[in-house]
């Protein structure tokens, strides 16, 4: 690896976590520095619009960077699309308007009405036109993997001993396990986000990000550097280490 690589796990709407975040990478790699978001800008968080406008942003100026989709954002656009608000993959069987999930926060942060009573119909409409075109295409177009020095990042994680371009979207977006409890090697390192935890954590085949930004703790960022990681605080890197 010849320059730095970052990493951004879950954001869920939190836009002054992900500003410290930007802040942090310049400083450590530069204005054009390479970063990678793990997915799930949107939901919880108050600041959903604020993150989708900070990357278009930082796309349109040229930056390195990818953005990968995570299951928060295709229910985000999901809702946008048809108006579903449901998912199977929800074992809780609660539904993407409920507090739990999120997405009222976001549709607030377009200036949707929030109230949970509001009329459904009156609530769609008025959620298709607060949000840009650009948003909804952004949205559409996130990618669901991306390889880079040998690393797979991707935003839930895969299904252990199947292909990569044979996994389903459903795993890529929403897997714990048997992916979590799978011990022996991937046929590289997986690099992902989507379950919460305490702090990041390196596994030896596999490093989640997820934080928990979205339930009030901090954002992670990741440097990865000639096999080597860390996670990049305010003071500088710190190991992460299996």
């Amino acid at each position: 690896m010849t320059q730095p690589l970052y990493v951004i796990g879950d954001i869920h709407g939190e836009i002054a976590m992900l500003d410290t975040a930007l802040d942090r990478i310049a400083a450590d790699g530069g204005a054009d520095a390479p970063m990678i978001s793990l997915g799930d800008l949107v939901d919880r968080g108050p600041g959903s619009r604020a993150v989708i406008d900070t990357f278009l942003q930082g796309q349109a100026a040229g930056r390195d960077w990818t953005v990968l989709k995570g299951n928060h954002d295709r229910m985000f656009h999901r809702y946008l699309e048809d108006g579903g608000i449901t998912d199977p993959r929800v074992l809780s069987k609660v539904d993407w308007l409920n507090p739990r999930l999120g997405g009222l926060a976001t549709l607030a942060s377009y200036g949707v009405d929030a109230d949970p009573d509001r009329d459904p119909g009156a609530r769609l409409a008025a959620a298709r036109a607060a949000v840009p075109a650009a948003h909804l295409a952004f949205l559409q177009g996130l990618k669901l993997t991306h390889i880079r020095d040998n690393i797979l990042f991707v935003h839930a994680g895969i299904a252990p001993g199947v292909a990569l371009d044979q996994q389903a979207e459903d795993d890529l977006l929403w897997i714990r396990d048997p992916f979590l409890t799978h011990t022996d090697p991937h046929p590289m390192l997986v690099v992902h986000g989507h379950t919460a935890l305490d702090a990041p954590a390196h596994y030896g085949n596999r490093i989640n990000l997820d934080s928990g930004a979205g339930y009030g703790r901090p954002l992670t960022v990741a440097v990865f550097e000639d096999g080597r990681v860390w996670t990049l605080q305010a003071d500088g890197r710190r190991p992460l280490t299996p």
